[in-house]
């Protein structure tokens, strides 16, 4: 913790495997707000929900609303579905998501879960609203902040508000 904030990750050394940093209570239906900003040479982290601890290993399965870049640019409000069928589930619009981002300081995300409905919204702007076809798909979980293994980084995250539906 610093400054108010959970901060996964480090700016002096690479950071070998992905971490995660869970609620022990698991999730159906929910609301969750908090900001989140990232810092340093990797780029890649993210926010789990309706996910579950893989068992003996130190990596999470379910849905991740990704911040960040991958190779083809900006995966800000994406949702990835983490270690199971590991493809992001819907395409966001990336240069609309890029005109709300805040680079360098705090972003607004806002994601909610009801039934087989997900939206997440970055800064007020919708850039996903996914239906889950798929009945063997988690529909609760834990909520984890992630950092991903990579170059020295950290991401911050503060003002978390969690509120059952």
């Amino acid at each position: 913790l610093e400054d108010g904030a959970a901060v996964g990750g480090n700016m002096d050394e690479k950071i070998p495997r992905n971490e995660f940093l869970c609620t022990e209570k698991m999730y159906e239906n929910f609301e969750l707000r908090l900001k989140a900003k990232m810092q340093g040479k990797g780029d890649n982290a993210g926010i789990q929900f309706r996910s579950r601890r893989i068992p003996d290993h130190h990596e999470v399965i379910g849905y991740q609303c990704d911040m960040g870049s991958d190779a083809g640019g900006p995966i800000w409000g994406f949702i990835y579905d983490e270690s199971r069928r590991n493809k992001y589930l819907t395409t966001p619009d990336r240069e609309a998501a890029l005109k709300v981002l805040d680079v360098d300081g705090w972003n607004d995300f806002l994601v909610r879960a009801e039934g087989n409905h997900i939206q997440i919204w970055l800064n007020g702007h919708k850039t996903v609203d996914y239906i889950e076809e798929d009945d063997t798909a988690y529909r609760s979980g834990v909520i984890c902040l992630q950092i991903h293994s990579g170059p020295p980084s950290e991401a911050w995250y503060k003002d978390i508000e969690l509120v059952e539906l």
